[in-house]
Order: structure tokens, then sequence, then C-alpha cells
């Protein structure tokens, strides 16, 4: 493929964005949701937890199939499954909403996990830069879909939220129109059997120098859960105010979003793995000392966890990518987004396990105690593909 230019990646970053604000948008009006249809709060974990449940399950298959069928095509598939399912929540029963999102999750799978392997399959060079470019991009649905989907509820009408998301699916859509084909397809027609296969869906776990990092991705996104779900708990207990708390979630998440394109650049230039090491240590020690701290270092330690978090991110996406094995970009990239959902929802079971068992406190020192000893992980010596 001739090189591309660095523009392309803001359009991947905005198709990554569909999944982030589809997520988000739904997830912060649902209890809304829940007084309209009289459900109880069990349903507010299932209406969550089954986007996450369909993103696990689909995104190894949607990689294995854009290595085989073509990336770009299987991108635009997965972006089409999330428009019309959101369109289809206005005209359906409304307690049929978890149907709804897990298949809004299918389509979220597709194009998360493929726009993501396209990011390493367009950029050869200054991989990390474009991997640092991508996640701040996405990572913005976390962002502003609270606000849009604020400013909708205050319409009193929960089927906008629907509306919405699918119109920023056509958007995206519209825009992947102008990314050229990648190679993943020609380069596969290499191998002797191009139909998709068992063993080819397996064969990315079942490479053993993917496996540190895997198991790093998953503990990175347990401080994510912890950040943004633990640490509101806590700032209740300190008496913040829901503005104060805004505020502060607020800065980490712009502290997160911020660093990944410099983590990018570093990626470029130093030794990736001590990168993630280091933003391993600091997000650990930062989270550890969270319940220990108050006044203005509480918001100093918040936003260094945020930063540590953002690093690891950037990084072990640039590596993983790196790591991949010819004809596997899809599969690889599509396997580390499942090991982040899954991440993504065991670390708040975890934290939430030892602090009932406990205290908050203990919780918070716990989990910062495993993201330091995730170092482990990490002291095999991996080289590059």
């Amino acid at each position: 493929m001739k090189k591309v230019s660095i523009g392309f990646v803001f359009i991947l970053g905005f198709v990554g964005f569909v999944t982030s604000f589809g997520a988000h948008i739904v997830a912060v009006t649902l209890p809304f949701y829940i007084e309209q249809v009289g459900a109880g709060l069990m349903m507010v974990g299932l209406l969550i937890a089954v986007f996450d449940i369909a993103e696990i399950i689909s995104k190894p298959l949607f990689g294995t199939l854009a290595d085989k069928k073509g990336m770009k095509k299987t991108m635009q598939v997965g972006i089409l499954i999330f428009i019309l399912s959101s369109l289809l929540y206005p005209v359906v029963s409304p307690k049929l909403l978890i149907l709804i999102r897990f298949f809004q999750g299918i389509g979220a799978a597709a194009l998360s996990a493929v726009s993501l392997a396209m990011v390493g399959a367009y950029y050869k060079e200054n991989k990390g830069r474009a991997y640092g470019i991508y996640n701040a991009i996405k990572g913005m649905g976390y962002v502003i879909s609270p606000l849009i989907g604020g400013a909708i509820i205050l319409k009193n009408n929960f089927n906008g939220i629907f509306f919405a998301s699918a119109l920023i699916g056509c958007l995206a859509l519209l825009l992947s129109l102008l990314l050229p084909q990648s190679q993943s397809k020609t380069e596969n027609a290499l191998d002797d059997d191009d139909d998709l296969s068992f063993a080819s869906f397996i064969a990315v776990f079942k490479d053993s120098r993917l496996w540190p990092w895997y198991i790093v991705i998953v503990i990175n996104m347990f401080f994510v859960g912890i950040l943004f779900g633990f640490l509101p708990v806590h700032i209740h207990n300190l008496n913040f105010s829901p503005l104060k708390s805004g505020i502060l979630l607020s800065v980490i998440a712009i502290a997160y979003l911020g660093i990944q394109p410099v983590a990018g650049w570093l990626a470029d230039k130093m030794d990736q793995v001590l990168i993630i090491r280091c933003g391993l240590i600091l997000s650990g020690i930062s989270t550890a000392v969270i319940p220990f701290t108050s006044g203005f270092f509480l918001p100093v330690v918040c936003v260094l966890a945020g930063i540590g978090i953002g690093t690891v991110w950037t990084n072990s996406d640039t590596l993983v990518s790196h790591l991949s094995k010819e004809g596997k970009l899809g599969a690889t990239m599509g396997a580390a987004g499942s090991f982040k959902e899954f991440g993504d929802m065991i670390g708040p079971l975890l934290m939430g396990g030892i602090s009932q068992l406990f205290d908050l406190t203990t919780g918070f020192v716990a989990c910062g105690t495993l993201g330091i000893v995730a170092i482990v992980f990490t002291l095999k010596n991996h080289n590059k593909k």
C-alpha cells in the first residue's frame, strides 16, 4: 500500500468514536428508561453488560473476517449493523431494549475492532502516533455522550438517544467511503486456505508472545473501571458536590485522552515495553494512594492515574499491532479489543467484591497493587514483529 495521509487516522478515530458514543449515551440515560418502563436496577446492569458481552464475543470474529474478506468492507458492515439496530428501537416495544443493545454491541464490535486494526495496516511508520490520535478521538465519546444524552432527555424523548446514535453512525459510514482499501485481504491470499475456520479464529489466542500484553490490557482496564466507577463513590463519601465531582471526572478524562497522542509519539521514539511499565507503575501507585489523599493532592493523584492508564492503553495497542503475525492483524486487534471489554467488565466486579468484603480503601489499594504486579508479565523479552 502507498503511504497514506495522516488524515485517515482522524476518520478511523471518528469511526471508533461511534462505539464509545453509542455505548455511553444510552448508559448515562438509563435511569430515565427504567422510570419509563418500570424496570429495576438489575436491568440497568444487564443493559450495560449486554453491550460489553456482544463486543467480547464478536470482536475476534469480525477481526478474523476482516483478515479474510477485507477490512474496509467488514468495518462498513459493522457500521450498518449499528445504524439499523439504533433505528429499530423507536419502532419496537421499549422492553426489547436489551436485544437492541446486544445488536448495537455486535455492530460496535465490528467497527471498533476493524478500525483499530486498520490503523496498524495503514501506518507502518509512526504507528504509535497514529494509535494515540485514534484513541484520543475515540475516547471523546465518553466526554460528549453524557452532554448530548442529557440534552436529549431534557426534551423527555428517550427515542432521540437512538436517532442521535444512528446519525453519528451515518456520518461515520459516509466518511469511511474516503478510506483506501487495506492490504489485509491481498496479503492473506498467500495462505493455503482463505476460508474462515475455527483454527484461524483461535490462532491469535494461542500466540504466547501476545498473552502477556493481553493480561496487561485487562489489568489496565481495571483502572478505567475504578476511576470512572468507584472514584465517584469515594468522593461522594468525602461530601463532594455533584458539580465538583463532575469537574474532577472531566479533568481526569481530559488527562487520560490528552496523554494518548503524546504516549503514541513516545512509542515511536522509545522502547514501548519500558513505557508500558512506567504507565503501570504510575497508575498503580496513584490508584493505591487515592483513599489516603485529600485537598489539592487528590485531583493531582487522580490525574496521574489517568495519565498512566492512557499511556498503557496506546502503547499496548501499538505493541500488539507490531507483534501480530502476517495476515492476522484484524484478528489480533479484535482479540485485544475483547480483552479490553473483559477487563472493563471484570474490573468493577473485582473492586466491588473486595470493597464489599473489606472496605473501599482496601479495594483501591488491592487493585492498585495488582497493576504494579502486572509488570511481571512484561519482563520476558519480546521481539517486535
